[in-house]
């Protein structure tokens, strides 16, 4: 077999959606020819940690580990917050009071950690890897960011090395949502950009989870190299540099064990709800249908399964539907699998945000998987919508379109009542995450294959 480093912030103990893409490709590389080596830090900043991701792990897998430093206890310190608490992930605050200096922080955090907080590890990483290569030669380094320090850790490797690379993005770099939050100088954004060309230009293929976002990165690329040709076609899908490989869902976990489906006409949320995944459209609609609707406010429940911003709850309360909402604040992967198979509703929001054409959360195919209806608010002839209509798995609706929220809802609940709530998703199988570790498998064969 072929040998592949993958560089990865995010791995099992730890929890959460950065864990699964490389994960799940981890779990099946080797059915493609490819053994995978994992270098990944020895004490993460973690979210949560679930223990039933190990299950995925293969057997006898190398797993290389060094320690990090990361201004974490500084950073806690300076907003006020415990040392043994979490940070939370974009901007998200589940506190009526704000954190003192938390703006501060947010302009130290955006202008002097570049790209971001784990920055401290990539010299010793790249001395570390440049080390253990040299003894135990791969024939291809895999970088996954965010955080997008891993992406100069790779850098690095390739400069010194000149090893096969594959730079994957699981999210923007520049054009993430929360970059305008940053607070930049001119001097960091220039610098963000700077790095972020780099890492485009030197690696040998870009891989992005969505194809919107593909084609800006693409087009940052080709804003940087103004006299070179990207070898694109017409498809609108990348045939040379820029690969499109998207986010999946893994059959194990979701076998066909039948589960009994939630007595209420439950819509559930699972991930984390920040303030640019707010919708209050819904929270509006909801409660306009619950005072019309005698059966309906019998039988509603909202279900949040994960960290929610207080304006969130706030915006629920306000509206009237504090007595059907149910907050769970984190549960593992497996025991979320089992949540998604037994809602009537499964809820998928995109963020209001200006990439919001490009978002294609993970949640989105394991909600596929689960088989269960998926009522969306976003944005119209965005990637997810596309998605949507390709699959029948769901119905969607604008951020400001209240009308055809309300005639998706009762649609569901018309279902629910007639006791047949059904999910029609088809052509899903090419988003299993075996197929797509095929698709793995077949660009780190092109840019080895020389």
């Amino acid at each position: 077999m072929k040998k592949v480093l993958i560089i990865t912030y995010y791995w099992p103990p730890s929890g959460g959606a950065g864990v699964q893409r490389w994960l799940k490709f981890t779990k099946y590389l080797r059915d493609y020819g490819w053994e995978p080596i994992i270098y990944t830090p020895e004490n993460p900043e973690s979210p949560n940690n679930d223990a039933s991701l190990e299950k995925d792990l293969p057997k006898n897998l190398t797993v290389l580990k060094t320690k990090i430093w990361e201004p974490y206890d500084f950073y806690k310190v300076f907003i006020g917050q415990k040392r043994d608490q979490k940070v939370n992930a974009a901007f998200l605050t589940e506190s009526k009071k704000p954190k003192k200096f938390e703006k501060i922080a947010v302009w130290i955090r955006g202008n002097f950690f570049i790209p971001d907080a784990r920055k401290f590890w990539v010299k010793p990483s790249i001395q570390h890897l440049q080390n253990y290569v040299k003894s135990n030669p791969v024939d291809a380094v895999i970088s996954t960011g965010p955080p997008h320090s891993m992406h100069l850790i790779a850098l690095g490797l390739k400069r010194k090395l000149n090893i096969p690379w594959m730079a994957d993005f699981r999210d923007p770099w520049t054009n993430i949502d929360f970059y305008s939050k940053l607070m930049l100088t001119s001097f960091a954004d220039r610098k963000h950009k700077r790095l972020e060309l780099e890492v485009l230009k030197e690696a040998d293929v870009v891989t992005c989870v969505g194809k919107t976002w593909l084609d800006e990165l693409e087009e940052l690329y080709k804003k940087g190299n103004p006299s070179l040709s990207s070898g694109r076609e017409g498809s609108g899908v990348s045939t040379s540099k820029f690969k499109f490989i998207s986010n999946g869902y893994d059959p194990d976990d979701y076998t066909d064990e039948k589960v009994e489906a939630d007595k209420k006409f439950s819509i559930v949320y699972i991930g984390t709800l920040d303030k640019s995944r707010n919708p209050g459209i819904l929270w509006k609609t909801l409660s306009d249908i619950v005072k019309k609707n005698k059966d309906f406010a019998n039988d509603l429940q909202l279900k949040l399964v994960g960290k929610t911003d207080i304006a969130v709850t706030e915006d629920i309360e306000n509206n009237g539907l504090k007595p059907y909402m149910e907050k769970i604040a984190y549960l593992t992967h497996a025991e979320v699998t089992q949540v998604q198979k037994k809602s009537q509703v499964l809820l998928l929001l995109i963020n209001n945000t200006p990439n919001a054409m490009g978002i294609t959360t993970g949640k989105l195919f394991e909600y596929f998987a689960a088989k269960r209806p998926i009522l969306c608010i976003g944005p119209e002839g965005g990637d997810a919508d596309k998605i949507l209509e390709e699959t029948k798995g769901g119905l969607i609706s604008g951020y400001e379109d209240s009308q055809t929220l309300e005639a998706n809802i009762l649609y569901f609940y018309n279902k629910y009542k007639q006791g047949y709530l059904p999910c029609e998703s088809i052509n899903i199988e090419k988003y299993s995450r075996k197929m797509l570790t095929g698709e793995v498998a077949e660009v780190l064969n092109d840019i080895t294959k020389n």
